[in-house]
């Protein structure tokens, strides 16, 4: 079965890395849909993103603002399972549901970085078969622990996995001050070497990231909190 995957980027090549299949990769950017598949050797190839060959598998790999309309606008191309890595359940199967309702639709969300897997790979499934059920498995071969999650259920979910998490981070990277060698503590330690990680990535990625799922409002809030209320309340609170 030949994979169609549009969208050269990070996830994108770790989707292509971990099956078995010849790989087509499509991308608004030819070089980047070049590197992948030349990353990939034999089993790499690249594909235009308005050409109408068909593949038995396509893979979304692009960012979750542009997921649902290069969904519907690739989905066609599908012969036997379309499936997503964007990130965002709901809307991608939603899309997938419009675009493709007689192919198998799977949306998949690997909860780590491509160059940190293997790990927790979040599956939902808006129709399985034996296409997605090869792709799970190698998946699974592969190291990863699949999540079976409803789509709503992730989304929820991510609101505080990501969007709340990373605008915590941030807001403490912003509010940090350098410290002298020597007087640092384990808990500050661990949120500047969370603070360099989240600060090396891409900035499109985490603003898509907010976009989505929001979370700096939340953390303002929580901050509000600890500046306008009694500090032992809003302690055991965070406690709980």
């Amino acid at each position: 079965m030949d994979v169609l995957v549009v969208g050269a980027g990070e996830m994108g090549r770790w989707f292509a890395r971990t099956v078995s299949n010849a790989v087509a990769f499509a991308d608004v950017d030819e070089s980047a849909a070049r590197d992948a598949a030349d990353a990939l050797g034999e089993r790499g190839s690249v594909a235009s993103v308005d050409g109408e060959t068909r593949y038995g598998l396509v893979c979304v790999a692009v960012p979750m603002d542009a997921a649902a309309e290069v969904i519907e606008a690739q989905a066609g191309r599908a012969q036997q399972a379309v499936v997503d890595v964007t990130g965002q359940m709901t809307d991608a199967l939603a899309a997938m549901a419009r675009a493709a309702p007689a192919r198998e639709r799977v949306s998949l969300h690997p909860l780590f970085a491509g160059d940190s897997a293997p790990g927790n790979v979040a599956v939902s499934t808006g129709a399985g078969g034996p296409a997605t059920d090869g792709v799970l498995r190698e998946l699974e071969d592969a190291g990863n622990t699949l999540v079976d999650v409803e789509p709503e259920e992730h989304d929820d979910a991510m609101r505080t996995v990501q969007g709340r998490t990373h605008a915590a981070i941030l807001a403490f990277a912003l509010a940090a001050a350098d410290v002298p060698e020597g007087l640092e503590t384990p808990v500050y330690e661990e949120l500047r070497s969370l603070a360099d990680r989240v600060t090396s990535g891409t900035p499109r990625v985490y603003g898509d990231i907010q976009d989505a799922f929001d979370g700096a409002e939340d953390i303002r809030d929580a901050a509000e909190r600890l500046v306008n209320e009694e500090f032992t309340e809003v302690y055991e609170d965070a406690g709980r």
